[in-house]
């Protein structure tokens, strides 16, 4: 070993008894077990090795180390007499002859102990980073990030993709969320724009002749941070293929992922190609989710027709009403109360419950609603004796929203429902082309614009003659969930000028508003596009899933807070009147405090 140390802290062994070594370290811990007497517990990145203080010099200078100061330790290696098989190094201890200080910690109290720093405020975890990634279990997430990112590099590779970067500064582009923008000292008032995806750069590539692209992609987008998604920066595996269908991009991916999920999981098992398919509309109604966690074996059943004429106001026409039957329930009606209470305030509205008791009777909840008809109720639910009967009602997509959160923590909270210890993967396809925009009451894209229609310029053509309802177009597009987590969004894209042109007239927008928004794509469309089509999995949602994490944050390096703040480096931060000078900005109105 070089570095200066002949060995690491996990490396040396009974067979290395006797031998002159040298370890450097941070000084985890000092065990004093007499007046001359000490066990010190010296970790580098690669483990720990136990030193054994016996006389009165080395004692001294332990006695003036603080913990996590970094030091050399030379000494003799010697067997132990009281082993530790936990320990790789659990066999041996080293018998110092010199102690040196190679960076002194100057604080006798640290902010959190290392080795529990996952237990400490979040706050305090981020303001000293630096202190809790020397934790070997918040430093393993980043290790495994590293061996993740690496194998997956390789896999495309092999699969005859070429890295390519895109540019990080670019023009904003009307990509669905809020950007990040960099102020043009030399052009004044103009800004670029930190990429929400390199959306339109790999669509390029495969317009000048490249086949097969890939990167590992930053991407910057200024929204609200979740347990599955950090603000402003996060990276993808971002793909795209030329001459390419929706099958082909999947043959990629469901070669690529199961045998990394299976190497580097938590679980190793995963799901084997080819994945599930599964309609957005069906996902839906089955699921009430389009990003549905397929180990719970729980479905939604309509029951909707079975409740018409109930004098109980959920019930009410009009209002969709979905159940989840879940068989040998044993929740006591406390357990189930806080359940529903948890239910409405994630989903936004109340669920309700019901029992078929060991006498064949409905009992708790609104059974007595359902009195009236409930061996039809029972007959079409296929209820049986022990069973709780999940309810949601109401608007279309509330009742189905509210279905999919309580169908979600039911799976969770009755045993026997949910093969945890598994990834299984699903393909959500079809998606709804146009929808119905919540402010402006009027026809616009579902989600990605570049997608192309199902049925290309026919199917638009018959929507704007009025033969077909643009609302029941679908698009060429497709999400990759896992466990219930989207790992990304993908699609074969329209690259047809008149296509393009056509589905942007359905919402209000003509060839002036599409070449003005998207020039660059545009004009190379018009010189001869190959058809094809990409995705982006996210990696950080992925080592997320692979490291059994609830936060995406326990995987990224540096991340931010909720509030997308840097509190290690103190980002965002002012700036001086010089610099804003320089890009001719000025702050206006007034700047609130932190």
């Amino acid at each position: 070993m070089t570095q200066s140390r002949t060995h690491t802290c996990n490396e040396l062994r009974i067979e290395n008894v006797g031998q002159k070594v040298k370890i450097v370290g941070w000084m985890e811990n000092v065990r004093e077990v007499g007046q001359n007497f000490a066990f010190v517990v010296v970790r580098d990145f690669y483990g720990t090795t136990q030193v054994v203080i016996e006389n009165e010099e080395m004692m001294r200078v332990v006695k003036g180390i603080n913990k996590e100061s970094t030091i050399s330790v030379e000494g003799t290696v010697r067997e132990r007499d009281s082993k530790n098989p936990k320990l790789p190094t659990g066999d041996i201890e080293v018998v110092p002859e010199k102690i040196e200080i190679l960076g002194r910690c100057r604080y006798n109290e640290l902010p959190f102990e290392i080795n529990r720093s996952r237990d400490a405020d979040e706050t305090q975890r981020l303001k000293y980073r630096y202190l809790d990634l020397r934790n070997p279990a918040v430093k393993k997430n980043i290790i495994l990030r590293c061996n993740v990112i690496a194998a997956l590099r390789q896999a495309m590779l092999e699969h005859g993709f070429l890295e390519i970067t895109t540019p990080i500064l670019t023009a904003s582009s009307p990509e669905g969320a809020r950007d990040y923008l960099v102020p043009a000292r030399k052009h004044p008032g103009k800004f670029y724009a930190l990429p929400q995806a390199p959306q339109q750069f790999k669509q390029l590539l495969m317009t000048s002749g490249f086949d097969r692209y890939f990167q590992i992609a930053p991407c910057f987008r200024d929204e609200d941070a979740r347990g599955d998604r950090s603000p402003g920066e996060f990276y993808q595996l971002d793909m795209e293929m030329a001459f390419a269908s929706q099958d082909d991009v999947f043959a990629v991916l469901e070669d690529v992922l199961p045998p990394i999920f299976a190497k580097f999981g938590t679980y190793d098992i995963a799901s084997a190609a080819p994945f599930k398919r599964i309609p957005y509309l069906e996902s839906m109604e089955k699921y009430g989710s389009d990003k549905p966690d397929l180990r719970i074996d729980l479905v939604l059943q309509d029951m909707t027709a079975l409740v018409k004429g109930s004098e109980f106001a959920p019930f009410a026409e009009g209002n969709t009403v979905k159940a989840i039957v879940v068989s040998g329930c044993d929740l006591t009606r406390k357990q189930i109360d806080k359940l529903c209470a948890d239910v409405e305030v994630q989903a936004g509205a109340k669920p309700y419950w019901f029992r078929l008791d060991e006498k064949g009777e409905l009992v708790g909840g609104v059974s007595k609603f359902l009195a009236d008809r409930k061996d039809a109720v029972v007959e079409a639910l296929g209820i049986t004796p022990g069973c709780l009967v999940g309810v949601a009602a109401g608007k279309h997509d509330q009742a189905l929203k509210t279905a999919g959160v309580m169908r979600k923590m039911l799976g969770v909270a009755v045993p026997g429902h949910m093969d945890k210890e598994r990834y299984e993967f699903c393909w959500i396809v079809d998606f709804p082309m146009y929808e119905i925009g919540e402010e402006s009451g009027e026809l616009e894209f579902c989600h990605n614009p570049f997608s192309m229609p199902a049925g290309g310029l026919d199917i638009l053509l018959k929507a704007e003659r009025g033969e077909v309802d643009p609302l029941t177009i679908t698009a060429d597009q497709y999400d990759l969930v896992c466990n219930g987590v989207e790992l990304s969004s993908g699609a074969v894209r329209n690259h047809d000028p008149e296509i393009m042109i056509k589905a942007f007239e359905m919402v209000r927008l003509g060839e002036e508003d599409v070449k003005k928004k998207f020039p660059a794509m545009y004009n190379a469309f018009c010189y001869g596009a190959p058809p094809h089509a990409g995705i982006a999995p996210g990696v950080d949602r992925m080592v997320m899933l692979l490291a059994g994490e609830d936060s995406i944050r326990e995987v990224i390096p540096f991340p931010m807070n909720k509030n997308a703040q840097d509190i290690l480096m103190g980002a965002p931060s002012e700036v001086t009147q010089k610099q804003l000078d320089e890009l001719h900005i000025a702050v206006v109105g007034e700047v609130e405090e932190e």
